[in-house]
């Protein structure tokens, strides 16, 4: 999955996204004007390729919404977790009410999904702040999975991110690599006890994080068979795609070259790889890298990204998912 820079497709856009190894587009605020532009460019960039590619954006709320002018402006996470110490009932409804607004305003514009919602722990991590629910991660799933809800409710499945979590660290991951020195056993009581039992309708894939932790693997999560393969498929039975976060940070520049970074990923178990903001990485990627044709399984958790159809009250569709529009009647 790539970044674009432009907010229409030129001929070496149009020539990159051909590539076989590129699967989808992951968009930026730069590639907005309005609803109206961003349907005609996800409709050019959906059929760039005779195999349609899959669109995605980090539409989370607070400060990391990508789209705003012509969008709804949701909260920070946060502030449902605050609301949940209030009235739990009432923070529930409002998770269910931002993933649907969400997902429907994406929907309309032919994005297939956002990479949301956030299951880190709140901690003084500089990337996350708040971007996350609350530090109990019993109420971060809680919080989570009914965000969740409101976009499976509008044909979206949800991307939670970024495992196994950044809570024990404070450096953040665009910058250098952090590195996390607590057992395997903490974090597991911790971090990833909020992706326990997460329901596999809902949550259609989960992104990595780019945190070396010391005792457990010597190489970043994102490489990390350990992490991937053995708690994340096995211990927590995900099924799921796996994304990679984006491989061009700062933090996997001391550990890999880009091209060496897209095999690591894949090895460790990732099904599908970001490269994002640096179109000269991408283009060298994609010149000297020649990836193995995906598995049947891997193909299949990627492809249950897609947008669904939803049929609305009366029968007509209030989401198509091939021409990726809202019924504005429903």
């Amino acid at each position: 999955m790539i970044s674009i820079e432009g907010q229409t497709l030129d001929s070496l856009t149009r020539e990159r996204l051909s590539h076989p190894a590129v699967g989808g587009v992951i968009l930026f605020a730069r590639n907005y004007v309005s609803p109206a532009q961003l349907a005609e460019l996800t409709r050019d960039i959906r059929f760039a390729k005779p195999s349609p590619l899959l669109i995605a954006v980090d539409q989370e709320g607070g400060r990391v919404q990508r789209f705003t002018d012509g969008f709804t402006r949701l909260p920070a996470l946060r502030l449902i977790g605050d609301l949940y110490d209030r009235d739990p009932d009432r923070a529930c409804c409002w998770a269910r009410a931002v993933g649907a607004v969400l997902a429907s305003e994406l929907a309309a514009v032919g994005v297939d999904f956002s990479f949301a919602p956030v299951l880190d722990l709140a901690s003084a991590n500089k990337a996350i702040g708040e971007r996350a629910f609350h530090k109990k991660p019993n109420i971060v799933r809680l919080l989570g999975s009914q965000l969740a809800l409101g976009m499976k409710r509008c044909g979206m499945r949800a991307v939670a991110k970024h495992f196994p979590g950044h809570s024990g660290v404070i450096e953040d991951p665009h910058l250098a690599l952090p590195r996390d020195h607590r057992s395997l056993n903490e974090i597991q009581l911790t971090d990833t006890t909020a992706y326990q039992g997460l329901d596999s309708d809902l949550f259609g894939g989960i992104m990595t994080c780019h945190v070396g932790f010391s005792m457990v693997d010597d190489l970043p999560a994102t490489f990390s068979t350990r992490w991937l393969r053995q708690e994340l498929r096995e211990r927590l039975h995900f099924t799921g795609a796996i994304f990679s976060d984006d491989l061009m940070m700062g933090a996997l520049s001391e550990v890999a070259d880009p091209a060496e970074r897209v095999f690591k990923a894949r090895a460790a178990g990732c099904d599908m790889m970001l490269l994002c903001n640096d179109q000269r990485a991408i283009d060298l990627v994609l010149d000297s890298v020649d990836l193995s044709p995906l598995g049947e399984k891997t193909q299949a958790r990627i492809e249950k990204m897609r947008l669904r159809d939803i049929p609305g009250p009366n029968g007509q569709m209030l989401i198509d998912a091939k021409d990726r529009v809202i019924n504005p009647e429903l």
